[in-house]
């Protein structure tokens, strides 16, 4: 008798299992990315900001935040572009596909079928984008059931980042009325703090920054603006390679003025965008908080690329300083410890597997990128020891970058053979990527290429960069590659 008793025990403690793993509930996902916001901007990666950001903040405590998160690049002027396909295809920056470089080639591709939305609807996922039109990836952006996107770069309700929040907040009241059971993936896209940065007024007045429309003038200084960054400069030092540049010429409020005035009143005006984004993400977490959602939900926050805004000199994207290719990494979710940092070195193109990961979806086989799922559970610190970068939407070759460890390479092979230069960085010992112009007096606070005690070092990150320009099918050669 006690044996039948055992047996039938055993059998129901198995039956319970299996009826506790079928009714296992899919974890949602809500992807956050913002438009050029430098990881910098955030006291989360630079305690000497004075951003406000107490959403993102109680996610990074609660979650995951990695150091070393990157664009793998761009071969056009439009850095937006091929990002955002290397986050919606998980392809390298050179398999992309032509939609990417020509942004006007949008004929449906293969790939399309590959990408977040069709991969997570086919997975029985209910999705919805919204975000900004163009620069983007339109064939995966057509893939999600559910697409309210325009360009909201306003300093009003409707015409700011509170427009984009409403779509998601409508989204998830008409999932709600409708009783939807389905797990959902929502692509919560801003179009700021991209220029023209036009924040709400009582955000500029917090920040001291005003929005600048005279090409004549100087905006007003103000004590309450953020300092100027620490690796500030009136120019670079030499040509970045790319003519015309509209981000570095254009920008409104900026144009081709460098001076403290205009730099710290153009921050003022990211940070209150910036700020605004933070509001925004809070109102769709309590929503999703009131739904009893959250606790199942995957938060992934980060931006397509970083940005200048007069650090080296520099107003835009067009480079591969850190202030530029770094960007802001957070996780937080079901079963992350919190308060976590990690290097990761992760590229925006790893998001893709990751999500199949953490869903349990097969990983489409076009995909280039590495989950870093065991970063997230804690069992790794990265997923590659290498990072590659790259510039090409100017003149070319153009820029090159790689970093392996504490050191970091950049190459300049612009203006036909006019501007060929080359910048060696220890990170540990020179994060704000000091040149000689920023006049510190520390040995290693400098580029580091011409000094002969680091010769052997600089042969060694040339070997790597050429290296891992084979690996990813560069096309180009830098002057001093065989």
């Amino acid at each position: 008798m006690k044996f039948l008793v055992k047996t039938f025990l055993i059998a129901l403690s198995a039956l319970l299992f299996v009826a506790c793993q079928s009714e296992k509930k899919q974890p949602n996902f809500l992807f956050v990315l913002v438009d050029d916001q430098s990881a910098f901007d955030l006291k989360i990666y630079n305690s000497n900001s004075i951003l406000e950001t107490p959403t993102l903040d109680k996610l990074a405590d609660g979650g995951m935040v990695f150091e070393s998160a990157r664009n793998m690049g761009s071969m056009n002027g439009a850095v937006c572009t091929p990002s955002r396909h290397m986050i919606m295809s998980g392809r390298t920056v050179w398999h992309l596909p032509p939609s990417a470089e020509f942004q006007k080639q949008i004929d449906p591709h293969p790939i399309d079928t590959m990408t977040i939305g069709a991969v997570f609807n086919r997975a029985g996922y209910k999705t919805m984008r919204t975000c900004k039109k163009g620069n983007s990836y339109p064939g995966a952006n057509r893939q999600f059931s559910v697409v309210k996107d325009k360009t909201k770069r306003g300093g009003t309700e409707e015409s700011g980042s509170a427009w984009h929040s409403k779509q998601v907040l409508e989204y998830l009241n008409a999932r709600e009325s409708a009783q939807e059971s389905d797990p959902f993936f929502i692509y919560f896209g801003f179009s700021h703090p991209h220029d023209t940065r036009n924040g709400t007024p009582e955000l500029l007045a917090k920040y001291g920054a005003v929005n600048h429309k005279d090409i004549n003038s100087l905006p007003p200084a103000n004590p309450k603006q953020p300092q100027l960054p620490e690796n500030y400069l009136t120019a670079h030092p030499f040509f970045h390679g790319h003519p015309e540049l509209r981000d570095e010429e254009r920008v409104s409020g900026v144009w081709k003025n460098r001076d403290e005035q205009t730099i710290r009143n153009e921050i003022g005006r990211e940070y209150a965008c910036d700020e605004n984004i933070d509001i925004q993400i809070d109102k769709v977490l309590k929503k999703l908080e009131e739904m009893g959602e959250l606790d199942n939900t995957y938060i992934i926050y980060t931006a397509d690329h970083g940005i200048a805004i007069g650090r080296h000199g520099l107003q835009g994207k067009q480079n591969l300083y850190e202030h530029s290719w770094k960007v802001p990494f957070i996780v937080n979710g079901p079963g992350i410890k919190g308060g976590t940092r990690v290097e990761g070195n992760i590229y925006l193109l790893d998001v893709l597997p990751t999500l199949c990961d953490l869903a349990e979806i097969e990983i489409p086989e076009t995909v280039e990128g590495k989950s870093f799922k065991s970063v997230l559970e804690g069992k790794e610190n990265t997923i590659r020891d290498t990072m590659y970068g790259v510039y090409c939407g100017g003149t070319k070759p153009g820029m090159r970058t790689v970093k392996l460890g504490d050191w970091k390479l950049i190459k300049y092979d612009v203006m036909d053979g006019a501007v060929r230069e080359t910048q060696l960085f220890n990170l540990a010992e020179n994060p704000n990527e000091y040149l000689p112009e920023h006049g510190r007096t520390g040995e290693m606070q400098t580029d580091l290429a011409e000094n002969p005690k680091y010769a052997d070092k600089l042969k060694e990150m040339e070997a790597v960069l050429l290296g891992q320009m084979k690996k990813h099918d560069d096309p180009y050669r830098l002057w001093n590659q065989k």
